[in-house]
This record gives C-alpha cells, sequence and structure tokens, in this order.
C-alpha cells in the first residue's frame, strides 16, 4: 500500500532527477488533484493510503509531466489575477507577466464608467475577464480564430459569473470586426521563428503554435492588428499591447506606421518591456493615464 507521504517523496525524486523545478510543489499538487482535496489536506495527512486506482492516476499524471506537459494542462486549470481559470492545448498557460497589461488597463479605467472592452486573441479569456471582474459596470468581447479556444473562454466567463457581460466571437482577428471600443487589450503571438527554436520544449511541444509563433521577425499578427487599431479604438480609448522578445525592438516603428501614439512603454515585474500602451492620439484623458507623460520609445 502507497501513503501520500510515500507517493510526494518518490514523485519529488523523479521530478527532482528530471530537472523539474519546484518538484516537491508540484508533486503535492498532483496528488491533491489526483485525490480531489487541497493541497494543505495532502501535507497535513502524510498517512493516508492511496486506492489503487488513485495510484495508477497519478502515476499517468507524473509521466505526462515528465514528458514536459505543463502542469496547467494536467491540472486542466490555472490562476491568474488570482482567478482560476480553465485552460486546455486549445489555449496559451496565462502568465504572470501578462498581468502587467491587467495593471495598466485598471489604472487606465480608474473613475471611468460603462467601459467597452476588447480583447483580441482571448485564448482562455483570462484578460478580458479579469478585466471585467475588476470592472463590474463593464462589457467585452473576446475575439479568438480558434473556436475550441473559444469555449474555453465561454465555460470561464460561466464559472466566474461573468458571462452575462462577456460575448466572444469567432473571427481572425479584427476582420468583420465593427463598433468602437474604449479599451483594448491583446496578447498576440510575438515569438520569430529563430527565437521558436529556442522555446523551452514544454511550451513548443504542447501550448498552441498558432497562439505564439509570428514569422519570421515576430511581428505578423501585430501588421494585421494595428491597423485595425485605429478604426476600433473609441476616442480617448486606449490600446494595450504585450510584447516581448526580439520582436519588441522593432513593434514601435510598426505603431508609428500604422498612425498610432505610443502612451507607454511599460516593463514587468522582471523589469522586461512587457506592454506597450497606444491610442490614436495622445489626448489630455491619455496624458493624465501617465502623469502628464507620455513616453517615447
Amino acid at each position: 500500500m502507497v501513503t501520500v507521504g510515500v507517493a510526494i517523496a518518490a514523485v519529488r525524486q523523479k521530478f527532482n532527477a528530471a530537472g523539474i523545478e519546484q518538484a516537491g510543489l508540484e508533486a503535492r499538487l498532483l496528488l491533491a488533484d489526483t485525490l480531489t482535496c487541497d493541497a494543505a489536506v495532502v501535507i497535513g495527512h502524510p498517512e493516508r493510503l492511496l486506492a489503487p486506482n488513485e495510484v495508477v492516476e497519478l502515476e499517468e499524471k507524473v509521466c505526462r509531466r515528465l514528458q514536459r506537459e505543463p502542469l496547467a494542462y494536467i491540472l486542466g486549470r490555472r490562476e491568474f489575477w488570482s482567478l482560476s481559470f480553465i485552460v486546455d492545448s486549445h489555449t496559451l498557460v496565462p502568465r504572470p507577466e501578462t498581468e502587467t497589461l491587467v495593471e495598466a488597463a485598471l489604472e487606465w479605467a480608474a473613475g471611468r464608467r460603462d467601459l467597452r472592452l476588447l480583447d483580441l486573441g482571448t485564448g482562455s479569456g483570462c484578460l478580458l475577464l479579469a478585466l471585467l471582474y475588476e470592472l463590474p459596470d463593464a462589457w467585452g468581447l473576446g475575439v479568438d480564430i480558434d473556436e475550441a479556444a473559444l469555449g474555453v473562454a465561454r465555460l470561464n466567463a460561466e464559472t466566474l459569473g461573468l458571462d452575462v457581460r462577456a460575448s466572444f466571437m469567432r473571427a481572425d482577428w479584427a476582420d468583420a470586426l465593427g463598433g468602437s471600443f474604449d479599451l483594448i487589450v491583446t496578447n498576440p503571438p510575438y515569438i520569430s521563428d529563430a527565437e521558436w527554436m529556442e522555446l523551452d520544449p514544454g511550451v513548443r511541444e504542447f501550448e498552441p503554435t498558432l497562439a505564439l509563433r509570428a514569422g519570421a521577425d515576430g511581428l505578423t499578427a501585430y501588421r494585421r492588428i494595428l491597423p485595425a487599431l485605429r478604426r476600433l479604438l473609441a476616442p480617448n480609448g486606449v490600446a494595450l499591447i504585450e510584447t516581448g522578445g526580439a520582436s519588441a525592438t522593432l513593434l514601435p516603428l510598426l505603431v508609428r506606421q500604422s498612425g498610432l501614439e505610443i502612451v507607454e512603454n511599460r516593463h514587468d515585474l522582471a523589469d522586461r518591456w512587457r506592454c506597450l500602451a497606444v491610442s490614436s492620439a495622445a489626448t489630455e484623458p491619455l496624458k493624465n493615464f501617465l502623469g502628464n507623460q507620455v513616453v517615447l520609445v
């Protein structure tokens, strides 16, 4: 018979040998998921015996993780902005650095009401839904080309009780999209072909290529998105664009060529350039958003 304590020790040893970071934590999370209990229960009851079917299920999950499948896909969820989001292989795994866009959006939205939000390439819906959670009088639309990803986003909206204020539609970026939006957010693919070959195998082999890879220079998606922002942004509206990697240095020029103005260049907690705020014109409300400073890059 296998106890919780023995199981955790065995899984931790396998993960350490495979070079998986936070081996102990991941072992506890996988076991808690298998036993459908909180991780604290696993820690507090090392003497608990695992049923034979639980041992088999745990072994299957450990095998998937040793093959570098992201832990979030195995658990079927990931925390983002302190909210639990359902994820699967059709959606990117939400990452802490993307919360930089949420922080910037909430600063801009302070004191504004009845906002219309747009999330281009919504995936799991984590960006849009985190904002709607914080902005109770806002309404939002999430757009994605992958119908399976949209199914996950809709499920997350229902689970979080935000489906009344969140709508989703299938579209190729902003094609056939009309209307105007006060706040647009997007985390598009921006990995160049060269960077793709250097990605962690767990990302390259398991996360959706369509949501990551963006051509030779990493700018393919931006070239589709930026021209649409001019017609979709409401007066005094702002668009927050995630960026990173080699394409980050080229993006400002592309923004200006699209007839947009750079409002802010924001770094994430690791001091990497992560969020570019752009507008159709640097109006006074946008300048106030930055403390009357327009940051040019």
